[in-house]
């Protein structure tokens, strides 16, 4: 009777391990500031200037230069904020980025054209998918994993300033 006992709890905790959440708690310093170094593609968490996390990332088809028009597929660069979360995202769990600001809707109304929007932070492209295995293919996006936007998507509020250098 006891190894019964044993066998099941071993099973129901090997099935509640698999139900686990894409929604990760965080208990650690607050996240100050998210800077992106788009030449080393890094990541980096920080704290008052202590980086708390870094992670590799994956950015847009043509990940050199600024930002300046839609379907560029180029990331921005500059001061930004994080300003909503997609738990419903299509790529695992997104975390918005407050581009275009008013310089980036000047400059791209001076060349005729729309500077574009709804830059992320996000997962990993769904597996099979066109983008699945390259290196650049997030449209000017910042990608992450799965399990590293779980735990930056806890780490991170609305609000923190990131900014994306060249």
């Amino acid at each position: 009777m006891r190894i019964l006992s044993i066998v099941i709890a071993v099973a129901m905790a090997t099935v509640l391990a698999g139900c686990s959440s894409k929604f990760k708690t965080y208990n650690g310093p607050e996240v100050t500031q998210v800077i992106v170094q788009k030449g080393e593609r890094r990541i980096h968490m920080m704290h008052h200037g202590r980086v708390l996390k870094t992670y590799p990332i994956r950015l847009g088809f043509a990940p050199v230069g600024d930002k300046q028009v839609e379907g560029d597929g180029k990331t921005p660069e500059g001061l930004y904020f994080i300003d909503r979360r997609n738990p419903n995202s299509n790529f695992h769990l997104s975390l918005g980025i407050s581009y275009p600001n008013e310089q980036d809707i000047a400059e791209a109304l001076a060349m005729g054209r729309s500077p574009g929007g709804d830059i992320f932070i996000h997962g990993g492209p769904r597996k099979g998918s066109s983008a699945d295995g390259r290196t650049d293919w997030t449209w000017g996006c910042i990608a992450l994993t799965d399990r590293q936007i779980e735990r930056v998507y806890a780490m991170v509020k609305d609000g923190t300033p990131i900014y994306i250098m060249p």
